[in-house]
């Protein structure tokens, strides 16, 4: 790769937790922002669960549906590596990328269980005042942050590494539109702007809505209070 090249990368951002962020040519800041909502939705779920009194109904309904927003993203998310991003590596990787490769869909399977495990959990509680539920799901959500939390500092340090090395922007905006925009309803986007946006440091996010649009920003400013709102009801006991 040339000098000229290499100036023409994209900027790669650095978000809290995050591994690490590879140089090259695919600009991987949606793949970021995703990893930062999946880190820091596990951390408040998992001590949303020790801190809230389980006869608060209203909270855990709340919690319950916040739940479900976070797992359809991450489903989506992982939907989309396991059909299109994972295939299309493989068919460029030597022995050694292989095999990371294929720990990534290895480690997708791991996780899936425990969030089925916790969603019910989160519906149990939504229902009923059960402190044996609510310390098995407490025990459950440390064991998904653990298992992602594993996952996503392998992906950040190995198969990114790779993405770099063998696609282009142009390819990697491809899978992107095929296989992580495809099916997004303008409903879903609405709920998954501010999600995204949740949390992120001023100067960083500006970056980001620099990166991602106008739009995206618009619609940030039309949802933010009200996802605001639901976020504060869900995550009430951890003021």
């Amino acid at each position: 790769m040339t000098t000229t090249a290499t100036t023409l990368w994209p900027e790669q951002l650095t978000f809290p937790g995050q591994t690490a962020a590879h140089p090259g040519p695919v600009d991987m800041t949606m793949m970021y922002v995703m990893h930062h909502g999946f880190r820091r939705d596990l951390a408040a779920f998992a001590a949303a669960a020790s801190a809230t009194p389980v006869e608060a109904r209203s909270t855990w309904r709340a919690l319950a549906a916040r739940w479900e927003l976070f797992a359809e993203v991450l489903h989506h998310h992982h939907s989309g590596e396991d059909a299109g991003l994972w295939p299309t590596l493989l068919d460029r990787a030597d022995a050694a990328e292989r095999r990371v490769l294929e720990a990534m869909e290895a480690e997708h399977a791991e996780i899936d269980p425990i969030l089925g495990a916790c969603a019910a959990g989160f519906e149990r509680l939504a229902q009923h005042a059960d402190e044996d539920a609510r310390a098995a799901l407490a025990v459950r959500l440390c064991a998904a942050r653990e298992s992602l939390g594993r996952h996503l500092r392998h992906e950040e340090a190995e198969a990114i590494a790779l993405i770099q090395r063998v696609m282009t922007n142009e390819e990697w905006e491809q899978v992107e539109e095929e296989h992580f925009r495809k099916d997004v309803t303008f409903a879903k986007v609405l709920a998954l702007v501010p999600w995204a946006a949740h949390d992120v440091p001023g100067p960083l996010r500006r970056q980001v809505f620099a990166k991602t649009g106008r739009p995206n920003h618009i619609l940030w400013l039309l949802t933010r209070r009200g996802f605001e709102r639901r976020e504060a009801l869900a995550f009430r006991y951890l003021d």
